[in-house]
């Protein structure tokens, strides 16, 4: 099958929205990290850096035992608090863009996020409990008006160093692999998973790049071909948009 017959079917396998099953909450216990802005931290373990501090209005967390050597990078959550009288029936919507580990917590939120749980003017009496029960469920993540970028990680050193992430990745869909074209080889070379949600190779091919993504989401392992992601002279810290959307 040719290349842009592949494209064709995977972009027909993920755009359409997909349905999800009405899944139960899991009991657990979250807790928040120091912050003196109630930000997310731009130094966390996914590799997203300023991304990580401000994505989903900084409704971020870090998790330990839901992180899955990285994959759970940029997974979605409503987490809600068991206080009836100090906490709202929805919770908070977040973003995972941490590792972090608490007092049997599964969620390290931000600051922002874990008040964000509290009924209105009750976020400070919240913030005395430190460490409280929570329920939480794996939700899509919805990014209006954004399609997925290709980050190139402040690490990459220009041509011989890549190093790559995936920002607004919508639905819920984990990213399994990236392998990067080669055209002298024509073939498809997997790069590794250096660390959270970051993949990197050393001496890319020259020129644009493609690249290509294997997500795990309700429509099964799926790989998706970004044609010309990053451009042929890119630069590290800058993060390069695709048309691609998933949901």
């Amino acid at each position: 099958m040719g290349l842009c017959q592949y494209y064709l079917l995977s972009v027909v396998l993920l755009l359409p929205a997909l349905c999800y099953s009405q899944f139960t909450f899991t009991s657990s216990r979250a807790t928040f990290y120091g912050s003196p802005d109630g930000l997310g931290t731009p130094a966390g373990a996914c590799g997203f850096g300023a991304y990580g501090r401000t994505v989903n209005d900084a409704n971020v967390a870090g998790v330990s035992r839901l992180w899955n050597n990285g994959t759970g990078c940029g997974a979605c959550y409503q987490v809600r608090c068991n206080v009836p009288e100090v906490c709202t029936d929805y919770g908070v919507y977040v973003v995972v863009t941490d590792y972090g580990e608490g007092d049997d917590t599964d969620f390290v939120l931000s600051p922002r996020a874990y008040g964000r749980m509290a009924l209105t003017d009750k976020s400070e009496e919240l913030y005395t409990f430190g460490v409280v029960d929570v329920e939480f469920l794996r939700v899509p993540c919805r990014f209006r008006g954004y399609n997925l970028k290709f980050k190139v990680h402040e690490n990459s050193k220009y041509p011989q160093y890549l190093a790559v992430s995936m920002l607004y990745v919508g639905g819920q869909n984990d990213v399994q692999a990236v392998e990067i074209w080669q055209e002298d080889c024509k073939d498809w070379v997997p790069m590794r998973r250096a660390f959270g949600a970051v993949f990197d190779i050393s001496n890319p091919p020259p020129g644009a790049i493609n690249l290509r993504f294997q997500v795990s989401g309700s429509a099964g392992l799926t790989w998706v071909v970004a044609n010309n992601a990053i451009p042929k002279v890119w630069k590290a810290g800058v993060a390069y948009e695709s048309a691609i959307q998933l949901a």
